[in-house]
């Protein structure tokens, strides 16, 4: 049985900043809290032996997964997955959440949230984050082995996840939160054990 440790980066915006729905085409980096979020799950998973770490293109997932890996001793390389490359909101991409919700409305909003229906507009390969996941899942499912890989990507990515999971427990929120981790066990049946856990 493997673990594969899947956290969100950490914030792109601090308070009193302008939110903006910031996808595959907004290269953000972690803002201060973010890089403090970064920081705590460096803390969490201290020590933690990674077989494998993997991050998108995003220099934000970059950053988290370094802070991770930068307590773990022996760390592996850390490798660009482009699948786990944040989902590209099209004409929504880095625009204020107000201005969001005024095109799309919030029905379709809770869609996306809820049960990730894609949003009018928005490029989305479904298919290929699913497939991404699933080879994961797969490649970590063998009978001898034992081990934990570490994923750091972003929200409209992670929500895909529990789709292709065996077992999922019943009320799962699909939006992981920023700074936040969830894991899954792989083997003959893969099953979420926890999911949008926060540090402290």
């Amino acid at each position: 049985m493997a673990r594969i440790i899947v956290c969100r980066h950490g914030n792109t915006f601090d308070k009193g900043d302008t939110v903006t729905r910031v996808g595959g085409r907004t290269d953000l980096p972690l803002s201060t809290s973010g890089l403090a979020q970064a920081e705590a799950l460096g803390r969490h998973f201290a020590g933690t032996k990674f077989a494998a770490a993997y991050c998108s293109t995003l220099q934000r997932t970059r950053q988290t997964a370094e802070a991770i890996l930068a307590t773990c001793e022996d760390a592996p390389p850390l490798r660009v997955l482009p699948f786990l490359t944040e989902v590209d909101y099209g004409p929504d991409e880095n625009r204020p959440e107000e201005d969001v919700l005024a095109r799309l409305g919030a029905e379709a909003l809770a869609a996306w949230d809820q049960h990730a229906i894609v949003p009018d507009g928005w490029i989305v390969d479904t298919d290929t984050i699913r497939d991404g996941w699933r080879a994961l899942i797969e490649d970590s499912s063998g009978p001898d082995t034992d081990e934990t890989i570490l994923i750091v990507t972003s929200n409209g990515v992670a929500r895909f996840l529990p789709g292709v999971v065996d077992l999922v427990p019943d009320g799962l929120d699909l939006k992981l939160k920023t700074g936040a981790w969830g894991e899954v066990e792989t083997g003959a049946l893969s099953r979420i054990t926890d999911w949008n856990r926060r540090p402290g």
